[in-house]
């Protein structure tokens, strides 16, 4: 079902939502020299619109590009992001990996590509592209697009191997200086820049380090023997706790030998990294050697629980893996980070393509990668459960920090001969994910994947079909949703598959009540909740049934009957402690208050259902409250006490730059924008054509929570007319904090 989401008819277009403020990584560990290197990139990003860092495996090109892009963000007032290109492995989800980094959300059907040229339009940005060089044509084409059509735009990437793209201009990096030690080893400032990293990262290792004149030729010898490469270097001095420095370049001198003895074609600096890390692993206990094998399954980071399950057995206990993960974090070759949920781990891109051979020789990558894939099912069913509960919000955020592995099992699945089913069922399951936390068009990719590859009638498809049309239904995309509910309502009853049909016939009422058939659509909910009551389903979809019936009736004009079907699904909300569905049932009461007349009940319902979309990110619940929190500002205040229409059309404003990160306005519905096309006539009543125009763009400045804050009965934040302007102004306040997630 298209639409132009710009604008309704007789409105002026909305501004589409700008990307959050770009926030870089904080540095973990000090950046040791590189200043000619910096210089040099700082020159490139000044001039030219498209530079690209190239170099080695371990050669130090993200540190560069972040702490360049870091110290040139006040020549670009519109942010700067971090794109982390390492985990994202399908080309065709680049662009939406470039969203996600931008905080916007791809709820709508569009190309990515669409959506990232419109929210940057206009705007002085810059995007790094972290680690292209297994997407190196996808990294080129998106690029390139984005530089035609953002003028304002420069994008800085990291890559083993040139982009290649128009434009293009290169700075290629080269390991650190190894000079020979100068006469005054006390001086950092003469030290070699090689010299100064270990000497830093062995004092994170060793506190009481410090070079002297007895051991700076050693740790220069050791540096030059590592051609200065700064990873290979770091490894090094993760050994210090357990060797002086003669006795690691010693040790290292004999494996160089060993490993690069007949290798004559390859430069020095690969043998150098190659054996450093062949030596780093060699060193390595047995364990701690098949522990690393076998992490590098995992993409993006992981927690012990994940890592206790998908790498224990066959010679490596589950209760070992803390201790064995502890000695590989202080041998550099894992890293530990802290998040919400206590610590995460991470290998280094480059230390995991070198684990992921060993676990290839030894021919355990299938089962790990089956493993791996267990556990992240495990991870969405759980999710799944504890959607319908009081920890939502901390299930959405543990899912968020799953995505990259997640994505990594949906890729096994699809690309593995036999796991067809297995891809219909993680990503059917999902459907909560992709929902709730912003991810419409990605779930549409993976479940569109996997339903081309398997049309065998089982669970697992109709799952995938209900979800399908459920997320197409969101986007208005009635023209998919429809023949994929249908599929999934023939198979359940072929193959006597009560759940699904349940499901297929609550989101064929679904699109029915988008569709402005309520009749029908009233019909479908309460076939549907006689299914769910006889399987005994009950969670946030039942709930939402419940709703969803209660506005098909209070959109054939039958409040009582709706009102009844609200009070159900409020009580069930409150009795198993649900917050995402409540928002939903929240605004369907208040928009039944309204037509009753009471509006100051009507006006805390809508309220606190926008709180709790806000929670969420829920957009769309969001926008619906938005519009109908502008209907009530039009009622009148008391006796004698006029509407605020300059304030009514300050809110439509907002919300309809928010529909433009959902979709189509209102799902393409006729009923669901009523009090939008209500309140647009009252403003029009009140206003003159001057401020009618002014407050609705005045609304369009508010970013996503400025909007809520006004609509909350806050002031909003700058943007709009000066204050005291005219009857839409909207105060100055300070910016509030970014969303949780989009």
């Amino acid at each position: 079902m298209a639409g132009d989401w710009r604008a309704q008819p007789g409105e002026p277009a909305a501004w589409p939502r700008e990307p959050e403020p770009g926030r870089l990584p904080a540095e973990v560990t000090g950046f040791v020299g590189r200043q000619r290197e910096l210089a040099e990139l700082a020159g490139l990003l000044a001039g030219a619109r498209l530079v690209t860092v190239t170099g080695p495996g371990g050669v130090g090109k993200s540190r560069l590009a972040l702490s360049a892009a870091a110290r040139a963000a006040d020549a670009f007032p519109d942010g700067t992001w971090l794109v982390e290109v390492a985990p994202v492995q399908d080309p065709l989800l680049l662009g939406r990996a470039v969203l996600e980094a931008l905080r916007l959300p791809d709820d709508t059907a569009r190309p990515p590509l669409d959506l990232l040229t419109e929210r940057l339009a206009g705007r002085r940005a810059l995007l790094v592209l972290d680690g292209c060089e297994h997407l190196v044509q996808a990294c080129a084409d998106l690029a390139d697009a984005l530089l035609r059509a953002l003028p304002g735009l420069r994008v800085l990437t990291t890559s083993r191997a040139a982009l290649r793209a128009s434009g293009e201009h290169l700075l290629t990096l080269a390991p650190l200086p190894v000079d020979p030690r100068p006469s005054d080893p006390s001086d950092p400032g003469g030290l070699p820049d090689a010299v100064r990293l270990f000497a830093e990262r062995a004092r994170a290792v060793l506190p009481s380090f410090a070079l002297t004149e007895a051991n700076a030729e050693a740790v220069s010898l050791l540096c030059r023997r590592l051609d200065g490469i700064p990873l290979a270097v770091e490894l090094a001095a993760g050994r210090l706790r357990a060797l002086s420095v003669e006795q690691i370049t010693a040790r290292l001198d004999d494996r160089f030998r060993l490993l690069t003895g007949g290798s004559r074609t390859a430069l020095p600096r690969h043998r150098a990294l190659r054996t450093t890390i062949g030596w780093s692993h060699e060193l390595c206990t047995v364990q701690e050697r098949l522990l690393w094998a076998r992490l590098s399954v995992f993409a993006g980071s992981f927690d012990l629980e994940a890592a206790e399950y998908v790498c224990a057995g066959d010679g490596l206990e589950a209760e070992d893996v803390l201790d064995l993960l502890d000695e590989l974090v202080g041998k550099s070759v894992v890293q530990g980070e802290d998040s919400a949920f206590g610590v995460r781990f991470r290998l280094l891109d480059t230390l995991r393509d070198y684990g992921g051979q060993w676990l290839r020789a030894a021919g355990e990558e299938p089962r790990l990668l089956r493993r791996h894939r267990d556990w992240y099912l495990g991870v969405a069913t759980w999710g799944e459960v504890e959607w319908f509960g009081p920890r939502q919000a901390e299930t959405a955020e543990r899912t968020e920090l799953a995505h990259p592995n997640l994505r990594a099992a949906l890729e096994f699945c699809l690309a593995e001969p036999g796991e067809e089913q297995i891809a219909l069922l993680l990503a059917g399951t999902l459907w909560f994910y992709w929902v709730g936390c912003g991810h419409l068009g990605e779930g549409r990719h993976w479940l569109d994947r996997a339903l081309a590859l398997d049309r065998e009638p089982t669970e697992a498809r109709a799952k995938a079909l209900w979800a399908t049309g459920h997320l197409a239904t969101l986007q208005g995309d009635l023209e998919t949703a429809r023949p994929a509910l249908e599929e999934c309502r023939r198979q359940a009853l072929d193959t006597g598959d009560d759940r699904a049909l349940a499901y297929a016939v609550h989101r064929q009422g679904s699109a029915a009540l988008v569709g402005d058939e309520p009749d029908r659509a009233a019909e479908l909910f309460e076939e549907a909740l006689w299914h769910y009551r006889t399987i005994g389903e009950l969670n946030s979809n039942v709930v939402l049934a419940m709703c969803e019936l209660g506005l098909a009736y209070l959109f054939q004009g039958d409040p009582e009957s709706g009102e009844l079907w609200f009070g159900q699904a409020r009580e069930l909300c409150e009795e198993h402690g649900e917050q995402w569905a409540y928002a939903y049932v929240l605004y369907a009461m208040a928009y039944a208050h309204w037509l009753d007349g009471a509006v100051r009940a009507a006006r805390a319902l809508a309220r606190e259902g926008l709180r709790l979309n806000h929670l969420f990110h829920d957009l769309l619940g969001i926008a619906l409250a938005i519009d109908l929190l502008a209907l009530l500002e039009t009622e009148p205040g008391g006796p004698g006490a006029p509407g605020d229409m300059g304030g009514a059309r300050v809110l439509q404003g907002a919300a309809h730059r928010i529909w433009g990160t959902v979709g189509v306005p209102f799902l393409g519905s006729r009923s669901f924008s009523g009090p939008h096309r209500e309140c647009a006539e009252r403003a029009r009543a009140g206003l003159t054509a001057q401020e009618y125009e002014r407050c609705y763009q005045a609304g369009a400045r508010l970013d996503l929570d400025a909007a809520v804050s006004r609509a909350l009965g806050g002031s909003g934040s700058a943007g709009g007319p000066e204050p005291g302007s005219g009857p839409c102004s909207v105060p100055s306040a300070p910016t509030p904090a970014p969303a949780r997630n989009s």
